[in-house]
């Protein structure tokens, strides 16, 4: 069949180790010639020195004689430190430099030196763990950032949020904050929960309890929409603050705002208030043991209850009276009825018009003449014809 060599290179994300000590490693899927697929773990040191010893061997095409000559991709040297930010912004580098790796010409791309380096090791098939240290953490590539190395527009950058004031968790899957602490925010649930880092810290926190760095305003935040999208209630709420409304299990309702804080405005009737987003199930949505499962825990708590909270930002978030939404959502409804009444009207004007229209006076048929008048005026055929 010939010699080996990848046929491509697919960066899959990064592991964070705490054995021997902490650190980081790359996970690559190469694909090779007969169609197999390996996975392998890299570290970044290792990456970096492969890639100075393959520009020694090529110098021309590492532009070490002319630099117009150079094909062979950069690569920047590691820092004194690497730490986990610093792993997760270099992830958009490292998969464009794979891809470009295995594009290069096949004295190069398919040299020992490649090939080897990319070979599965005893290490990759079983890592060295122990059993008194906690399992590695895996933290995978967005998958829109895999399709190829066009697709990638620079690393990937987590938002950095800061602790308004002091947090306790209440449960093992949360992490408590310290005011002033900076947050990188993973991932932001609509439930109102965002999963957050810090330092070596990983965990659940309410969405209330932080600020972004740029300004007070949400601006991921959604503009209300009061013609309002329909949801069924998953789990009874008992309002807490004369601001929220109680519901039961099975009622619908129209969402009207969606608030990051997990609290959306929602519409009952001619009714609004707060209700937690958690509990909602957008109609016609099928139900999942993941959302059954998140019911389960708490609500998170709003802004508006946090204490000695302190923010960094001159100006207060600006936030929507209730009344507001309130008037602002009755005057749309009235809008729609209005709108409905006199498209009603108009239909009614229609109809009255076609029907003034038939009813209009038609033509009399003029009454069928006598036989004494057939047989003095008619000529000889006609009389013939009732005789």
């Amino acid at each position: 069949m010939g010699d080996a060599f990848i046929r491509h290179i697919e960066l899959l994300g990064y592991e964070k180790r705490f054995f021997p000590s902490q650190h980081y490693v790359y996970m690559f899927l190469v694909k090779w010639n007969d169609l197999s697929e390996k996975l392998v773990y890299r570290r970044f040191t290792e990456i970096y020195e492969f890639h100075k010893a393959l520009k020694e061997m090529f110098p021309i095409e590492s532009g070490d004689i002319n630099v117009e000559n150079r094909i062979i991709p950069h690569l920047p040297a590691p820092k004194w430190f690497d730490g986990q930010r610093s792993t997760q912004n270099r992830q958009g580098t490292l998969a464009e430099y794979c891809y470009m790796l295995v594009n290069l010409p096949h004295k190069i791309s398919r040299c020992l030196h490649v090939v080897n380096f990319f070979k599965v090791r005893p290490d990759d098939m079983n890592p060295v763990t122990d059993s008194q240290i906690k399992k590695p953490e895996v933290f995978l590539l967005p998958t829109d950032a895999k399709k190829n190395a066009t697709d990638i527009t620079g690393p990937i950058v987590l938002q950095t949020y800061r602790a308004i004031a002091d947090y306790e968790k209440s449960s093992t899957s949360e992490m408590a904050l310290k005011a002033g602490d900076m947050v990188d925010v993973v991932e932001k649930s609509e439930s109102g929960w965002w999963f957050c880092q810090l330092k070596n810290k990983r965990g659940w926190v309410p969405a209330a309890y932080l600020e972004p760095m740029d300004g007070p305003d949400e601006s991921e935040e959604q503009d209300p929409n009061y013609a309002g999208e329909q949801y069924v209630v998953q789990k009874s709420y008992t309002a807490m603050e004369d601001d929220e409304l109680s519901l039961k299990e099975g009622d619908t309702i129209e969402v009207i705002h969606k608030l990051l804080d997990g609290w959306w405005v929602i519409r009952k009737d001619e009714t609004t208030g707060y209700y937690p987003s958690m509990y909602l199930q957008k109609a016609g949505e099928a139900n999942t043991s993941v959302k059954s499962e998140l019911r389960n825990r708490g609500a998170p708590p709003r802004r508006s209850t946090i204490r000695n909270a302190k923010s960094i930002h001159k100006q207060s978030r600006k936030q929507i009276s209730q009344e507001t939404y309130r008037r602002n959502s009755k005057k749309y409804i009235q809008s729609q009825r209005n709108l409905k009444k006199n498209f009603q009207n108009k239909a009614n004007v229609i109809i009255e018009k076609n029907e003034q229209e038939e009813n209009k006076a038609q033509p009399a048929v003029p009454p069928r003449p006598s036989k004494d008048l057939i047989l003095n005026r008619c000529t000889e055929s006609t009389r013939r014809k009732i005789l």
